[in-house]
Formats: C-alpha cells, sequence, structure tokens
C-alpha cells in the first residue's frame, strides 16, 4: 500500500507516518519548501520516508505530487491550523484550509479517482454548540475564520463524495494533543511554561480564557482512526473524541500540579490571548466509531499531560536557553 499524507511535518503527520509504516505502507509527504527545514518530528523516520515538494495553493504541484507517488490513500493533515492566526490571517487561512482541499480532490478526480480521501475536519466547526455532546449530526456554528474554513473543507468533501463517487471521508477530530504538539497551543505553552518556571527561566505564565471547555486526548492515537476510516467499506464521517471535558483551568492544574507546584501562584490572564469570539465548551461523542470502527480513546487527560510535562521538562533541562521569556 502507498500512502500520501499532506501536513506530515506537523504532530498528527508525524503519529500517522509512524503508524503507516508499522503496517507495511510506502509513505510519501508532502512539504512545502519553506518548510524543508521543520522536518524535526519526522527525522527519526526520514530514510523510510519519500518527501515531495508541493504546495496545497498550486494546483500544478499537487498534481506533479499526487503522480509521483501514485498512492492508494491520500491523508490531507495540511492547513493553517492555529486558530488565533486565523483571525489575523482570513484569507490564507481560507485558501489553505477550505480551497486547498478543493484543489486537492480535483486532482484527484483528475489523477486516480480510485485513491481513498481523508480529510482533516475539526471540533472547531460546531463552535458555538447547540448540543452536546457533539456528534455526527450536530449543527456546525463555528467561532473564528479557521472553523470556518474547515466547515467549507468538510462539505466540499462531502459533496466530492456525493457527486462523483469519490472514497472521501472527513474524520472531525477533537481537540488532541501530544509532546509533538506545536509550541504555540495553549496546551503546550501550559506544560512548557510549567516546566520553565519549575526550572527557574521565568517566574510567571500569560494565558486568556482559563474557563474554556475542551476534549483533549492523546495525538498519538487519534491517527489509527484516520486510518480505519480509510479501511472501512464505506465512505463515512466520524466524530474522534473522548467524551470527556475539562476547562484550561483543570489542564493548567494538572501541569503544575506534576511538578508539585500550584498554578494559581503563576498563572495570570492577560486579554491580548483572549480570541474576539471564544468557544465556551466542547465535547464530543465518539460512538459511532466505536461501533463502526472498533476505535475508542484510552488515554486521559492526566496521562497525557504527565507525558507532555515530562517531555518540555527534559528538553528544557538539555537545552534550557531555548525558552523566550515573556514580552
Amino acid at each position: 500500500m502507498r500512502a500520501l499524507i499532506t501536513g506530515i511535518t506537523g504532530q498528527d503527520g508525524s503519529y500517522l507516518a509512524e503508524l503507516l509504516l508499522g503496517k507495511g505502507y510506502q509513505v510519501f509527504g508532502m512539504v512545502r519548501r519553506s518548510s524543508g527545514d521543520n522536518l524535526g518530528r519526522i527525522e527519526h523516520l526520514r530514510d523510510n520516508l519519500t518527501l515531495l515538494e508541493g504546495d496545497l495553493l498550486d494546483t500544478n504541484s499537487l498534481s506533479t505530487v499526487v503522480s509521483t507517488a501514485n498512492p492508494d490513500e491520500i491523508y490531507n493533515l495540511a492547513a493553517q491550523s492555529f486558530v488565533p492566526s486565523s483571525w489575523s490571517q482570513p484569507n490564507l487561512t481560507a485558501e489553505y484550509t477550505a480551497l486547498g482541499v478543493t484543489r486537492l480532490l480535483e486532482v484527484i478526480r483528475q489523477v486516480n479517482p480510485k485513491i481513498r480521501f481523508y480529510q482533516a475536519s475539526s471540533s472547531e466547526m460546531f463552535g458555538n454548540v447547540r448540543v452536546s455532546p457533539q456528534n455526527e449530526l450536530t449543527p456546525f456554528y463555528p467561532r473564528s475564520p479557521y472553523g470556518v474554513a474547515k466547515v467549507y473543507g468538510h462539505y466540499i468533501t462531502v459533496n466530492a463524495r456525493e457527486s462523483y463517487d469519490l472514497f472521501a471521508v472527513s474524520g472531525i477530530l477533537f481537540n488532541h494533543e501530544s509532546p509533538r504538539r506545536g509550541k504555540e497551543f495553549v496546551t503546550r505553552k501550559i506544560t512548557r511554561g510549567a516546566a520553565a518556571i519549575k526550572l527557574g527561566l521565568v517566574d510567571a505564565l500569560e494565558l486568556g480564557n482559563l474557563d474554556a471547555r475542551r476534549d483533549w486526548g492523546f495525538a498519538g492515537e487519534y491517527v489509527e482512526s484516520m486510518w480505519r476510516m480509510l479501511q472501512h467499506d464505506t465512505p463515512e464521517d466520524f466524530v474522534i473524541a473522548t467524551g470527556t471535558t475539562n476547562t484550561v483551568r483543570r489542564f493548567c492544574e494538572l501541569a503544575f500540579g506534576e511538578l508539585g507546584l500550584d498554578y494559581e501562584r503563576y498563572v495570570r490572564v492577560n486579554p491580548k490571548f483572549v480570541r474576539p469570539v471564544d468557544v465556551d465548551l466542547l465535547i464530543g461523542d465518539a460512538s459511532k466509531a466505536k461501533k463502526l470502527l472498533g476505535w475508542e480513546a484510552r488515554v486521559q487527560l492526566p496521562e497525557l499531560v504527565k507525558m507532555m510535562v515530562a517531555q518540555d521538562l527534559a528538553e528544557l533541562e538539555a537545552g534550557a536557553n531555548d525558552f523566550p521569556r515573556p514580552e
């Protein structure tokens, strides 16, 4: 089996590449020229991967990549995926996260419509939720340019499936974290900040809305659901989640507690980190995935936080000078 992963240098891409290689796949990864030096998460896999240069903004490059890789499966994980940046770069977010999906689906139709396609949808599409927990039938009400773009990507995938009989699916993944999470995301900001405070590198951590509630799972096991969706007999969309919700405040409590610290002494709310409009509550119902795919979350939040804190503490102890002090 041959698989192409866009966004292979990211958190999910690196875990998915490991999974597929372990299953005997030949794995191709699409990278942009500007991301050529951002290969840290897949450095340990480089000898077993084939990296191809392409960009979701450029249809010709996508056609070349797909033709060269000749994959049985494509996993589209590439996007402008940082929600705060979508407010300052809404047009770019739309081009990558929304229209990029259209370009890739059109290339599949032209090059090989038998390719099975996975689209990375997001719980941010639910936004201002109407029903809790959220499942595959819950209406979308996105609250950021990122969420809006993801809704477009989701529905253009549904449209391709229903209009052209493509095996195209969307995984609606709720928040999933790991030690490989980007340092700009709030969960990694918390675990790395707690470790830095423990080591005396900084004396405080500034965050935004501490009362926002999220359903956090472990990215390393969420990627297995992506693979299972493409092995399913029929193309369907699935919610992937733990079914448990926690506040950012609780995440802080667990992270600082791992290091014997009281988060209330160190965490400060800074309005500049509060979104123009926020998503207050997300909690997913993954019962369909459990029933039809045999997938369910095993790693719960305390275990997830523990592994993230341990990694950040080890990294900072090994090279403490790379932790930026607050502005």
